[in-house]
């Protein structure tokens, strides 16, 4: 798990907490990964193991076509493998891609975990995918109309260097808190409500 039960805890009393301040509902959303990115890494598998028989013409050894077949899908086969790998897979990922399906996901959670049916519109979800280390904010149209979407940057900004060093948990506290502290500005609390879950949702 990327947040153990203690940490979840503090979480969802910090949200409390913050929530006290304005009529906005905080909600947050932890993904491991985005996507597994299965197709492309064995497109790249296929595209490079193609480049087997070009190598063959070049080097110092002759194979009959069912040992270049053999080996080039050995190759396939091995190269499929590597890119599995974590640390391998997020090289031949292209960041485009990743930040696509990353952000793809975030607005999929904000409409299943229902932001956009607040009363008000006051719904705003701290979205991270860990793999690729993507943070996101978004808010519903009663605080975007107070906030404009770029103002978020600094925070985003912040929490993906947590998010970089390995401390998703202290960036999810400090997200949280800057949150709280601009939405206390932008839309005070006028009345005390808690539509949506406080603790963290896991993807």
């Amino acid at each position: 798990m990327l947040l153990d039960k203690n940490a979840q805890e503090t979480l969802s009393q910090t949200i409390g907490e913050q929530e006290k301040r304005t009529d906005a509902e905080l909600v947050t959303v932890l993904a491991g990964q985005a996507d597994d990115y299965r197709y492309v890494t064995l497109l790249w598998a296929a595209l490079l193991s193609l480049l087997v028989p070009v190598a063959l013409l070049f080097l110092p050894v002759w194979l009959t076509p069912f040992e270049g077949l053999l080996l080039q899908w050995g190759v396939l086969l091995v190269l499929a493998v590597l890119f599995r790998l974590k640390p391998v897979q997020f090289r031949v990922v292209p960041r485009r891609l990743q930040r696509m399906r990353a952000a793809g996901l975030a607005r999929q959670a904000f409409l299943e975990q229902g932001l956009h049916r607040t009363r008000g519109g006051t719904g705003l979800m701290i979205f991270v995918s860990e793999a690729e280390h993507y943070v996101e904010i978004l808010a519903d149209q009663g605080i975007a109309r107070h906030v404009d979407d770029s103002e978020w940057q600094t925070i985003v900004d912040a929490f993906i260097a947590r998010v970089k060093a390995g401390r998703v948990a202290e960036g999810f506290q400090e997200c949280v808190a800057a949150c709280g502290d601009k939405l206390a500005t932008h839309v005070p609390a006028t009345e005390q409500k808690n539509e949506l879950p406080n603790h963290l949702i896991m993807l």
